[in-house]
């Protein structure tokens, strides 16, 4: 029902009930009878009843309106991001595909396959990412417990999880790029540290969330050339869009952690 029919329902129910209780009980037979008090008392019963029943409908009429509002808001603003993500990985491509063409006329084979990796690691979340539909309404928790759970399958590193997080505290478009940071960080993980044992903390707040990625691999030092760093570069331009800070810290065999904090968008 459109907010025109209820408008146009909300005038005429009040009009029609007590002008045609008027009506009656001035002209019509059976209410000639009645004294005035005793109608006063009859409508005002009579009008409270009728008023009760019809906000009660008209209310729950609005907000299941207003709940598939949402919803479909919500679907479109997932599919307008991953249209974006889309976007970025075609682009992405393009340009590692070209990069890739160079290395390998110069020889450079180690740069070549740092690229083939990056290409790889990018194809494989996208795919992920657009199995789900959105109209599926998995929660970020869920989605991030489903896709941990096939890498600790596939890479059989122990994995610790703790994930604390309010349904909806997200909008679409943060939850799709949050789980990227995710998929990326574990991804580099499993291709590069050799560790035995990695860990996500991620717990929101009121005002403010916070994601925690740990493992106890092999790490890197500032100025080492590896595939994971073109992975890392991705995640801080990611973290920039979201308007949240990264910090990233590794010690050579003593692991990496990676910190990402935000703050509640009203």
């Amino acid at each position: 029902m459109s907010y025109r029919d209820l408008k146009w329902i909300t005038i005429l129910i009040p009009t029609i009930l007590i002008g045609g209780f008027e009506f009656l009980r001035h002209s019509g037979p059976f209410l000639q009878g009645m004294s005035m008090e005793t109608g006063n008392y009859f409508i005002t019963i009579l009008t409270f009843i009728v008023s009760l029943s019809f906000s009660n409908w008209m209310f729950k009429t609005i907000k299941e309106q207003n709940n598939r509002i949402s919803s479909e808001r919500e679907i479109r603003a997932i599919y307008e991001e991953r249209e974006r993500l889309a976007k970025e990985l075609h682009d992405n491509i393009a340009q590692t595909l070209f990069l890739l063409k160079v290395h390998l006329k110069k020889g450079k084979l180690n740069e070549a396959q740092v690229l083939v990796n990056s290409i790889d690691s990018n194809l494989r979340q996208a795919i992920y990412n657009l199995r789900t539909s959105p109209s599926e309404h998995v929660t970020l928790s869920k989605r991030i417990e489903n896709w941990l759970d096939d890498w600790n399958t596939v890479s059989g590193i122990d994995l610790k999880l703790s994930i604390s997080i309010n349904e909806n505290y997200f909008t679409p478009a943060e939850e799709v790029q949050l789980f990227s940071l995710i998929q990326e960080a574990f991804t580099n993980i499993r291709k590069h540290s050799d560790a035995k044992y990695g860990s996500l903390h991620f717990e929101t707040h009121p005002n403010e969330w916070k994601l925690i990625i740990e493992d106890n691999g092999r790490g890197f030092s500032e100025n080492e050339i590896l595939p994971s760093k073109y992975g890392l570069l991705m995640m801080k331009e990611t973290v920039s869009k979201l308007g949240t800070t990264i910090d990233i810290s590794s010690e050579k065999n003593r692991g990496s952690k990676i910190i990402i904090k935000g703050v509640k968008k009203q």
